[in-house]
């Protein structure tokens, strides 16, 4: 099981020297991958339940600064070797098709094949609104730009007619290093996403705050169906996650819908998602505080991870 870590790229630390120590650090502490998050604008007053909390409410204050995820991975593809560099999840809607794909394959070509593209439909009704895309469209708008996508990294002469995007006789190149594509892992937990991921993706990368790996495994056996009723091999839409992780002095009492405790108890925690087949774990570390993150994952790095390799 590989395993990712969220990169700062939100809050009062972010920076250039942060960003770069960040994704370097990880690099060298035996982490597969760093993952940056997506947001174009944070209205001052949100109504809309964040999915990704257990308080259901936005993580980063509006007065916080918050790096564009693109620009940000394009820079650590110049400061980095070999770890692969993931967005979880880029908000399809938010962007024209044409635009985005080009941006993708440019930084995949910059980091010589070490990207993965995690997509999803977005949450945030008051970002929708503040952007002009129609909310109620985003599922339909991001099920066309997968469409799009296979066409423009795999085609030489490229024409769509859908209800949202048209085009007719395009070049696009240069191709992903990565064939046949990057890989497109979709984000998202309930029955759309799940189809979606059947149907385009090459992972189902779900975030979930409260699950047990049991649930998850059930779960990820409905993509592999749906899948294989489309006609595709449910064995190529692989099970992976992102998680929030709590790394604790003493130990803790022990509940499998959360990863929280002692390296110890991760160790064994963790056990249970490699067992039931998941792929890649990619970790939140839910400090607020950067310093205090930083000793959380060189502790993780330290005591967990040889155990998650052996």
């Amino acid at each position: 099981m590989q395993v990712g870590v969220f990169l700062p790229i939100s809050g009062r630390a972010t920076g250039p020297d942060t960003l770069k120590e960040a994704a370097q650090t990880a690099e060298a502490q035996g982490f597969d991958a760093v993952w940056s998050a997506d947001r174009l604008v944070t209205p001052w007053q949100i109504n809309t339940p964040y999915p990704y909390s257990e308080n259901q409410e936005f993580i980063v204050p509006p007065d916080r600064p918050f790096l564009d995820s693109f620009t940000c991975l394009a820079f650590l593809a110049a400061c980095t070797e070999k770890i692969t560099l993931g967005l979880s999840v880029l908000v399809l809607p938010y962007r024209h098709p044409l635009y985005w794909a080009r941006v993708a394959v440019s930084i995949e070509r910059l980091a010589k094949g070490r990207l993965i593209m995690g997509v999803g439909v977005g949450w945030m009704e008051e970002e929708f609104a503040a952007l002009g895309v129609p909310f109620k469209d985003r599922g339909r708008m991001t099920d066309e730009q997968l469409q799009i996508l296979e066409r423009l990294w795999t085609q030489e002469h490229i024409s769509y007619s859908g209800q949202f995007y048209n085009f007719q006789d395009l070049a696009f190149y240069p191709k992903p290093i990565q064939q046949p594509r990057i890989p497109i892992w979709v984000g998202g937990e309930g029955y759309a996403a799940q189809r979606r991921s059947a149907q385009y993706g090459d992972a189902w990368f779900p975030y979930f705050i409260s699950i047990t790996p049991t649930e998850l495994r059930a779960k990820h056996d409905e993509v592999r169906r749906i899948a294989a009723e489309a006609g595709r091999d449910p064995d190529k839409v692989l099970l992976t996650c992102c998680r929030a992780v709590e790394v604790t002095r003493s130990p803790v009492p022990q509940d499998d819908h959360f990863l929280r405790g002692t390296p110890e108890q991760l160790v064994e925690a963790l056990g249970a998602y490699r067992a039931i087949g998941v792929d890649h774990i990619a970790l939140q570390f839910m400090v607020p505080r950067w310093p205090e993150r930083v000793e959380q994952i060189a502790r993780f790095a330290q005591e967990v991870l040889p155990h998650l390799r052996s």
